[in-house]
């Protein structure tokens, strides 16, 4: 484990997050789904994959890609997704 103060980090251009930042949001799809909250995030060399945890059931990895991620609102701590409440179940 790497620290570093949060004053020495660039500033992020628009459309990229530190992880750190994301970490604890809650996602939520296009039809108001909760999903869950960032629990942790994967790196697999060709995209990041959210960790998504729910109340119940298992974990959900949703791809950090441009055609799913919609929002990120840092304030509200939310992650708008274009992701079906089918992969819940």
């Amino acid at each position: 484990l790497i620290a570093v103060p949060r004053s020495s980090l660039p500033e992020q251009i628009d459309g990229e997050y530190y992880w750190a930042d994301l970490i604890g949001m809650t996602v939520i799809n296009e039809a108001e789904v909760n999903f869950g909250t960032v629990v942790e995030l994967l790196e697999t060399g060709a995209n990041d994959v959210l960790i998504v945890r729910g109340s119940s059931g298992p974990d959900v990895l949703i791809p950090f890609l441009k055609s799913v991620i919609g929002k990120v609102d840092l304030t509200a701590r939310t992650i708008r997704v274009d992701w079906s409440a089918d992969y819940l179940s």
